[in-house]
C-alpha cells in the first residue's frame, strides 16, 4: 500500500499547494509557547531513549484527570491506541454507527471483524438516539462511539451516554468512547465518561492532545481504561518506546496550558456562531453541531473550487453514510474565516 495514494484523512498539505487549511480540525491558535519550548528542551537529550512508562507524563495525566496513574495508557498518537485496542479484543461482533472517523472501522477489519453498522439518519441530523440500545445486545462485543463524532460534530446526548454506559455494563459489551474532540466542544455540552467508570468496566475512553494543544505532528495520544487485564493486553502489543520523548515533553507541559485552553474555546465558540450565519446566508447547508467544525451538505464540487484557490477543506464523500455534496470545514482564526468566506462569496456569485 502506497499512503500517498490511499490518504483519506484531511491535513494533506504535501501534496496540494494550498495558503489555507480547513481540512484538519486542530486548535485554530496552533500549539502553546510552553509546548514549544518543552520540546525545544527536550530536543536536547535526544542520544537518550525516551521513558517507556510514560511516568511523569502519566502522573500529570493522573492529577489532571483524577484517576489512577495505572488506568492511563500513552501512544503515539490516538490512532495507535484505537488498533491497540481493537487488536488487544479482537471482537468478533462490533457494532459502528456511521459516519463516523474511518479508523475504527479499519481497525476492526485489519483485526478480523467485519463490524455490524448502525447508519445515523440525516433527515434527524445524524444524532445518536435511544434506539441504538435496542441494538446493543450480549452478542455485542464492542460497541465503537465518538462524541462529539467525526465528521458529524454531534456529542451523545448525557442522558443517552449514561443509558449506553448502563447496557453495555447489562451485556457485557466493551464500550470504546472517542472524546479526541470533547475539550473543543460547546460549554455545556462536554460530556465525559471518565469520572463516572467503575474499577473493571468494559470502556477505554480515548483522548489526544493533537487536537486541543495544536501537536499533531507530535503524535501523541492517551487512553484511560479501569480494565486492567485489557490494558495489560494493549501493553503488549505495543512496541517499546513508542511515545518519544518530545512527545512526552510537549504533554506534560500542555497540561499546564489551562489559560490557552480557555482562550481557546472562546475564540471558537465566536467564530463557529460567524461560520454558521455567513455560510447561510450564502445558502449552505450546514449541520450545526457541538465540535470545532462543521459539516455541509449539498455542495458538490465545493472541494475541488476551493482547491483551484489554495483553501483545502475536507471531502466527506469516503465516510459511509455521506456522499460527493458533504465536506467539513474546520474552525479557524477570524483572517481565515473571513477568507473561506470571501471566497465562497466568490465562488456562488460566478
Amino acid at each position: 500500500m502506497i499512503i500517498g495514494e490511499t490518504y483519506g484523512h484531511g491535513g494533506d498539505i504535501y501534496k496540494n499547494k494550498i495558503r489555507l487549511d480547513f481540512s484538519v480540525n486542530t486548535n485554530p491558535l496552533g500549539t502553546p509557547p510552553e509546548v514549544r519550548r518543552a520540546v525545544e528542551a527536550a530536543a536536547s537529550q535526544l542520544s537518550a531513549y525516551p521513558d517507556p512508562r510514560c511516568g511523569e507524563l502519566r502522573e500529570a495525566l493522573s492529577a489532571a484527570l483524577g484517576v489512577d496513574r495505572e488506568d492511563i495508557l500513552c501512544g503515539n498518537g490516538a490512532a495507535e491506541l484505537i488498533f491497540q485496542f481493537v487488536f488487544a479484543l479482537r471482537p468478533k461482533r462490533a457494532l459502528l454507527p456511521v459516519p463516523s472517523f474511518s479508523e475504527y472501522e479499519a481497525a476492526l477489519e485489519a483485526a478480523g471483524c467485519q463490524p455490524d453498522f448502525y447508519p445515523l439518519r440525516r433527515e434527524n441530523g445524524f444524532l445518536l438516539t435511544e434506539e441504538i440500545l435496542e441494538h446493543i445486545t450480549p452478542d455485542t462485543e464492542l460497541l465503537m462511539l465518538c462524541s462529539p463524532n467525526n465528521p458529524t460534530g454531534k456529542c451523545v446526548p448525557r442522558e443517552l451516554l449514561q443509558k449506553i454506559l448502563d447496557r453495555c455494563r447489562e451485556t457485557g459489551t466493551w464500550l470504546f468512547l472517542d472524546e479526541c474532540f470533547l475539550e473543543l466542544s460547546d460549554p455545556g455540552s462536554a460530556v465525559s465518561l471518565i469520572p463516572v467508570l467503575y474499577a473493571d468496566d468494559r470502556v477505554l475512553v480515548l483522548r489526544a492532545f493533537t487536537k486541543l494543544y495544536g501537536m499533531a505532528g507530535v503524535r501523541l495520544g492517551y487512553a484511560v481504561c479501569r480494565q486492567q487485564d485489557a490494558a495489560e493486553a494493549m501493553c503488549r502489543l505495543v512496541q517499546p518506546w513508542n511515545v518519544s520523548s518530545l512527545a512526552q515533553a510537549a504533554g506534560t507541559a500542555a497540561l499546564d496550558c489551562t489559560e490557552f485552553v480557555e482562550k481557546s474555546r472562546a475564540v471558537i465558540s465566536r467564530e463557529k456562531a460567524y461560520l454558521l450565519r455567513e455560510l447561510r446566508k450564502l445558502g449552505i447547508s450546514v449541520l450545526p453541531g457541538e465540535a470545532n467544525y462543521l459539516l455541509l451538505s449539498g455542495v458538490p464540487g465545493l472541494y475541488e473550487q476551493l482547491l483551484a484557490r489554495g483553501i483545502l477543506i475536507r471531502s466527506c464523500e469516503n465516510f459511509r453514510g455521506l456522499g460527493a455534496g458533504d465536506c467539513r470545514i474546520a474552525v479557524r482564526t477570524h483572517a481565515e474565516n473571513a477568507a473561506l468566506i470571501a471566497a465562497l462569496r466568490e465562488i456562488y456569485h460566478a
